[in-house]
């Protein structure tokens, strides 16, 4: 009984996970047929942008410009409808807003901004317990409380009867 409460419970939580997935896709898309999508939204010199429209409609070709990295051109993409551009961010260009300008036959430009920072994020996420000077201690403790909650699954299990186990 209590297997089958658990089960119904994953299969709710993956069921509505499966259902707000389309959803979420279309909101990281576009709202309208005029806008730009910048990705990513903050970049770093010597980083690549990728820039990508609905508004051209019908179009297979635009034309973009960046005030960082200069003029790019705008094809077809995966999806159909979706130009999609892509420039580089020339090394030691100062962080600040740049405007990004993408033009569609026949009188279509639209406009944009995204900004440089500094410099992109290095390395791996610490997510522990603080500075990683007491690692050791930290996986010793941990190796501890895992051989801990094992130790109480076995005992629990062979103070079963005979009868309860099959």
């Amino acid at each position: 009984m209590r297997n089958t409460r658990i089960g119904a419970g994953i299969c709710l939580a993956v069921c509505s996970l499966a259902l707000a997935a389309p959803a979420a896709e279309a909101a990281a898309e576009p709202s309208g047929d005029q806008t730009i999508r910048i990705s990513p939204a903050k970049a770093s010199p010597g980083s690549q942008v990728t820039v990508s429209t609905r508004a051209c409609g019908k179009e297979t070709y635009g034309k973009g410009t960046s005030e960082a990295g200069g003029a790019f051109h705008l094809f077809e993409g995966d999806r159909k409808g979706v130009l999609v551009g892509v420039f580089d961010i020339p090394a030691g260009t100062r962080p600040g807003t740049d405007t990004v300008t993408v033009k569609c036959p026949p009188r279509i430009k639209i406009t944009d901004t995204y900004r440089i920072v500094d410099r992109a994020p290095s390395g791996g996420v610490d997510a522990g317990f603080g500075s990683s000077d007491g690692q050791g201690t930290q996986l010793a403790a941990g190796s501890v409380l895992l051989a801990a909650a094992a130790a109480g699954g076995v005992v629990r299990l062979r103070r079963r009867p005979a009868a309860a186990r099959s």
